[in-house]
């Protein structure tokens, strides 16, 4: 038996099901990984966020990296494993994305925003750190442009990507979730985590304990294979595609 059609038939026995996603669907993408060889941070130092908030120097230099695209975070499009999440949703299979990632790919592969628990926060726009009103990237390229300080319009705090840096608290509410969504699942699907980032990473142990199956896609191995009930070291998104496939062949 493939490899896709152990998967579809895992799938299609399971009634809830949750998506794990780490960097390697998106490197599909063209969206460089963080830590590995020639990753984000072999180039650059990230900057801490008690940094960030004490340094005007530190965010302008945040600020630089976003508005050059220096990290390449955002700007990629979806690939077949993004937008093969996203038809699982739609077919009711799917419950939530819970993901590592902050390039909003899933959102933009067609999965619903309410589907999508971001666990490092999402790139592609700016919170206000006191208030928490969100503004657009490109509303800010202006006062970037000229030098001044980007303040939020509402009440005139800090603004910051909507991302988790080293150094910021997790979002309890978006762990919550994920743990919630882990623990009631019947399967466990990670794709392209190293799963060595906690406490993101435990995600998929919760849900284990909870009794589901767990399914690891990802090109190296990982400390939970043991764990896991099928391994495949291997590429997303044609696999998504085959497995997709194998589901329609199967009605």
């Amino acid at each position: 038996m493939s490899h896709a059609k152990k998967l579809a038939e895992l799938i299609k026995a399971a009634d809830r099901v949750v998506v794990f996603t780490g960097a390697g669907i998106s490197t599909e993408s063209g969206i460089p990984d963080f830590r590995s060889p020639g990753g984000v941070w072999s180039k650059m130092e990230p900057i801490y966020f008690q940094d960030f908030v004490a340094s005007r120097e530190k965010r302008r230099e945040a600020w630089t990296r976003v508005f050059n695209k220096s990290a390449g975070w955002v700007g990629a499009s979806p690939n077949d494993g993004h937008r093969a999440i996203a038809k699982l949703v739609d077919m009711g299979k799917v419950t939530a994305v819970v993901t590592q990632n902050v390039d909003n790919l899933h959102q933009d592969g067609g999965v619903p925003d309410d589907k999508v628990i971001e666990i490092h926060g999402n790139a592609s726009y700016a919170k206000c750190l006191d208030c928490g009103m969100r503004h657009e990237l490109e509303e800010l390229r202006a006062p970037w442009e000229a030098d001044e300080e980007i303040i939020c319009v509402n009440c005139a705090g800090l603004l910051k990507t909507a991302t988790i840096s080293f150094g910021q608290p997790m979002p309890e509410d978006k762990m919550e979730r994920a743990t919630a969504e882990a623990e009631t699942s019947d399967l466990c699907i990670v794709l392209g985590s190293s799963l060595v980032v906690y406490p993101a990473a435990g995600i998929p142990v919760m849900a284990v304990r909870a009794g589901a199956r767990l399914v690891i896609v990802n090109r190296e191995p990982t400390d939970l294979d043991p764990y896991a009930h099928l391994v495949l070291n291997t590429e997303i998104g044609p696999l998504m595609q085959d497995v997709m496939s194998e589901l329609e062949a199967m009605d």
